[in-house]
């Protein structure tokens, strides 16, 4: 909820007191006024503790969603060099691969050539966009 400066002015202080272009005679108040002439504001300092029942409860937390390790098909395996990982990072090592090959196209980078093992992945295809890696690695995660 949004209070406006000329509401919020016109009820704390009695004459036209504007916020948005101050001015040195718009600051100060009349002598006879009830209100301060500087206003403070005062912060409160709270510290929070975590239990150590919370704290043994956030340690054995287990990765889920696409942060979870899978295992993953033999093709996909070979490619990233472990038989359960997590999607994350079979991406990131997909894309270092990519890079250490030099299989972006050098006119577009958006496309990427495929291999021999890639095209395993990647459903046989030569090209693949980068949008597409994704999708396409997605059958390679098994339940």
């Amino acid at each position: 909820m949004a209070i406006s400066s000329v509401s919020f002015t016109s009820f704390f202080f009695p004459k036209d007191v504007s916020f948005l272009n101050p001015s040195p005679s718009s600051c100060s108040l009349p002598p006879a006024s009830p209100y301060p002439a500087t206003l403070r504001v005062m912060r409160t300092v709270t510290c929070a503790t975590v239990s150590p029942q919370q704290q043994q409860q956030q340690q054995e937390r287990r990765p889920r969603g696409i942060m979870k390790p899978r295992r993953v098909t033999p093709e996909m395996a070979e490619l990233v060099g472990a038989s359960e990982i997590p999607r994350t990072q079979a991406l990131k090592r997909i894309w270092a691969y990519i890079k250490e090959h030099n299989l972006q196209d050098p006119d577009n980078k958006k496309i990427i050539i495929c291999d021999e093992k890639l095209k395993k992945i990647f459903s046989g295809r030569d090209q693949v966009g980068f949008l597409e890696v994704a999708g396409l690695i997605s059958p390679h995660f098994l339940k």
